[in-house]
């Protein structure tokens, strides 16, 4: 089997990301040799990858996930471009693993050539190295204000000949319309590259669907591949902060007596707020992600997780009170934890004439260190040990561009990295570190939530012994391919894949000249 899939969406967060995980995992299942692919991501919710020469880079979350469902490690290849929003108007351009520079929305139509070439020399790499590369679009291919120039969705497709499939979100109303106007909209040339449509999110009778498939197929020409259930399990490494809802995952019943109640300030500009699932998984533990600080006052414990713009954001928690609440939570003796840019918001100071430019500012204060922002990125995978509790083993990766630049010598260390060094900060209740994906470790989970409860009084509650993180991800990975497998023509798909679209779908009028 030999070939490449696209795999566009009506709109974000239609479901692109998992269906493309899910095919990897099938195809992956069936022995096909198979890598996924995205030219261009916009995302905060990073993974850190170690490139040939020992240097750590980025790519987005999903394709690390997406890596995992084809049983690969994440390869910088996998997203050559990565966006990193760090206001409305700018982001850091992140080309294959390293920033270079820093974007706004009238700089993009100079710099995107130079990002359509590096995203079209990663893809003839992996085309040459694998069967099969299954791409993700971005946004819609309907966003024709941005066509001109278009590397992502269909002018991606059109320069790798892939067929393409749009697959829209039943759960949010319009699918039939998002679907349609979607084809219709494009240019004939685009249009002859869309094989069909794949429904996600449905829950109900399939037979009151039918009728409306049928319609779409006899109006454009053009099948649906099939209809994905809606799954409640299907939350872990997601891939915008957005796309969670209130409460993270499906939290079991408690293995003790109590629940640990968390709560985790959905920043303006949060990134890597995954980092927060570990703690979701575990029995007994309601993990909420809000902007109330009502809610912070009610939590047991209170996460600080990670920005792109440690001091817009932590300008936002002061004008929003979430900065007092913040404090009070601290001053009534229950934990507070800081990851990353969270971290740095709890200094004395922090110097910033990188990221905001705005110089020196005063922190929380509820850690005796300050923080200056230097223009080089630190991007590695560290391990190491957690300091205080017993020497536990932690893996982790860092993404920052702060440092911790003084601290008082008594400060006592969170965790040590491989030779030993200290790295961030435990006071009293309140911790700190620069390290994202601590809490995948299992061991060093359990011990900071039974720390946690312990210093909310929550002595009822207690951590189960055999959750793994590790498990649950591949849980969620094989349900992708079993929803596939289950609800899709994986026949027809994998005709799609090896042959490219037929030679005689119908044009949809009006379209938009070619």
């Amino acid at each position: 089997m030999s070939g490449g899939l696209l795999v566009a969406g009506t709109t974000s967060d239609a479901g692109k990301s998992v269906l493309t995980a899910g095919i990897c995992r099938w195809l992956h299942r069936e022995g096909v040799r198979v890598a996924p692919f995205k030219a261009q991501n916009m995302s905060n919710n990073s993974a850190v990858v170690v490139g040939p020469d020992g240097r750590g880079g980025e790519i987005g979350r999903a394709q690390a996930m997406q890596a995992a469902a084809c049983g690969l490690a994440p390869d910088l290849r996998f997203n050559p471009v990565l966006l990193k929003p760090g206001s409305d108007l700018s982001s850091q351009v992140v080309l294959l693993g390293e920033a270079v520079d820093t974007m706004t929305a009238g700089s993009f139509r100079t710099l995107r050539p130079r990002l359509a070439e590096t995203a079209y020399a990663a893809l003839a790499e992996l085309r040459s190295a694998y069967d099969v590369v299954i791409c993700e679009g971005a946004g819609s291919p309907a966003e024709i204000n941005l066509r001109d120039g278009d590397y992502v969705n269909m002018g991606l497709a059109r320069h790798a000949g892939f067929p393409t499939i749009v697959v829209g979100d039943i759960d949010r109303g319009g699918v039939f319309a998002a679907m349609f106007g979607t084809l219709a909209l494009l240019e004939p040339a685009d249009q002859a590259l869309i094989a069909g449509f794949v429904v996600n999110k449905f829950r109900g009778d399939l037979g009151l669907l039918a009728p409306g498939l049928d319609t779409l197929r006899q109006l454009t020409g053009r099948p649906t591949y099939g209809v994905l259930p809606w799954a409640l399990d299907l939350w872990l490494d997601a891939e915008d902060s957005l796309a969670y809802g209130r409460v993270l995952g499906r939290p079991a019943a408690p293995h003790g007596t109590e629940w640990l109640d968390v709560a985790v300030v959905r920043l303006p500009r949060i990134s890597n707020a995954t980092d927060v699932e570990a703690l979701a998984t575990e029995p007994g533990v309601r993990v909420r992600l809000t902007v109330e600080p009502a809610e912070l006052a009610a939590a047991d414990l209170v996460v600080l997780p990670g920005s792109k713009s440690t001091v817009a954001d932590l300008a936002w928690l002061r004008e929003t009170g979430l900065a007092d609440a913040v404090t009070a939570h601290v001053a009534a003796g229950r934990p507070l934890l800081g990851i990353c840019g969270g971290f740095q918001m709890l200094a004395r100071a922090i110097h910033d004439p990188v990221e905001s430019r705005r110089g020196s500012v005063d922190g929380l204060g509820l850690l005796p260190i300050e923080i200056t922002f230097d223009a080089r990125k630190t991007v590695r995978q560290p391990a190491g040990t957690a300091a205080a509790a017993g020497e536990l083993p932690v893996r982790g990766y860092e993404i920052h561009h702060g440092y911790v630049s003084a601290a008082d010598p008594e400060a006592t260390p969170l965790l040590r990295d491989a030779v030993g060094t200290g790295e961030g900060v435990m006071r009293g209740v309140v911790h700190g570190t620069h390290w994202h994906g601590t809490f995948e470790s299992d061991e060093f989970r359990r011990w900071f939530l039974d720390r946690a409860a312990c210093l909310a009084g929550r002595t009822g509650f207690r951590v189960a012994p055999d959750t793994s993180f590790a498990a649950a991800r591949e849980r969620t990975l094989d349900l992708l391919g079993d929803l596939v497998e289950e609800h899709l023509d994986t026949a027809a798909l994998r005709r799609l894949v090896e042959s490219g679209p037929a030679a005689d779908l119908p044009f949809v009028p009006p379209g938009v000249p070619g």
